[in-house]
């Protein structure tokens, strides 16, 4: 358990390292980007995927949804006390997003970027998660999804310029989500304080192109309906920049809900079929469809491959938020030779 006292001992222990991040002196930790040498990946393996146009191009929301889709936040290793620890640093913030060239969004969100870091580790690691609310007169706080202490369930509110740590084991293995749990929830949810956190089984899945896909709405008027729709922050972000990816590759996606508002969204793939691998808590696929139904906060492992070459759509069959911005391509292609 972390109380005042033993984050003080933290501080304490670690303080130049705390002085680094800015949670001492409130100087702000550096933004969006981590050095991926200090990323410690686990057994994945990698496999090569198509070069990525603008990836270098950041948007109103903080990041570049092609790059957000195959990126992952695996943290910094630590060895403290002969323990290994995966340790992750967030900050909430405040900051104004362009969604499209009429409507400007105020979101809460971690790192400047929504939605917030994919998080990934194997199963059994261990967790922590320093948190600095810096939102600026709102509390916040991460609720994790999975199996954790009752002290680390994140429905304490974390003041702004407040520092809490969340400390637990990955388990178990599986697609789960993390969300800011103050009231009223679907307000911070919906304003942006969400994202993914993927638990690695101990023994890999079989190598794939693999990628995040995070449905999202967007009240833009606060009248408890949303009026815009998104894969990963931007409406129709994918359908005038489809998601390259090749053929007769295998896919992998995860794909999480998290439309307040409406109680139900599906996903559904042009022209194929795909694997689905429910809340991502099996090793073998248990269905295969075209379609699949997700209520919020559900999350599946859905596994595919293109036979064909071509753009290809994906979206929700609710054609009304599809139709508002949560519609994209895959730009399926013949596989290049190095």
């Amino acid at each position: 358990m972390f109380n005042s006292l033993s984050i003080a001992k933290l501080i304490n222990g670690n303080r130049r390292q705390f002085f680094k991040w800015g949670l001492v002196t409130g100087v702000g930790i550096a933004g969006t980007a981590v050095g991926l040498k200090a990323l410690q990946p686990t057994q994945r393996k990698i496999v090569p995927i198509p070069e990525i146009p603008d990836t270098t191009k950041i948007e109103s929301i903080g990041i570049n949804p092609l790059a957000f889709a195959r990126h992952f936040d695996y943290g910094k290793i630590i060895e403290e006390n002969g323990r290994k620890i995966r340790e992750f640093r967030v900050e909430a913030r405040t900051t104004p997003v362009k969604l499209n060239e009429a409507v400007t969004f105020i979101t809460w969100n971690l790192n400047g970027q929504v939605p917030g870091p994919t998080f990934r580790a194997t199963e059994g690691d261990r967790i922590r998660v320093i948190f600095y609310n810096k939102a600026g007169g709102h509390s916040h706080s991460l609720h994790f999804h999975g199996i954790h202490e009752a002290n680390m369930d994140g429905v304490r509110p974390v003041r702004n310029g407040a520092v809490f740590i969340y400390e637990f084991d990955a388990i178990p293995f599986g697609v789960h989500l993390y969300h800011c749990h103050i009231a009223p929830v679907t307000r911070h949810i919906s304003k942006g304080l969400y994202g993914m956190f993927i638990i690695d089984p101990k023994e890999p899945r079989p190598p794939a192109d693999e990628m995040v896909l995070i449905m999202a709405g967007y009240d833009v008027n606060d009248d408890y309906k949303n009026e815009l729709y998104a894969f990963n922050g931007l409406p129709d972000y994918y359908m005038h920049h489809p998601i390259p990816v090749w053929k007769n590759e295998l896919i992998r996606l995860y794909v999480l809900n998290m439309i307040e508002f409406d109680p139900v969204a599906t996903f559904h793939v042009h022209a194929n079929m795909f694997q689905v691998y429910r809340t991502g808590r099996t090793l073998n696929p248990t269905e295969e469809t075209d379609v699949i139904t997700m209520g919020t906060a559900e999350r599946h492992i859905l596994e595919l491959s293109y036979p064909y070459t071509g753009k290809f759509m994906f979206h929700p069959h609710q054609d009304l938020i599809a139709e508002e911005g949560c519609m994209g391509y895959f730009d399926v292609r013949e596989k290049t030779t190095s």
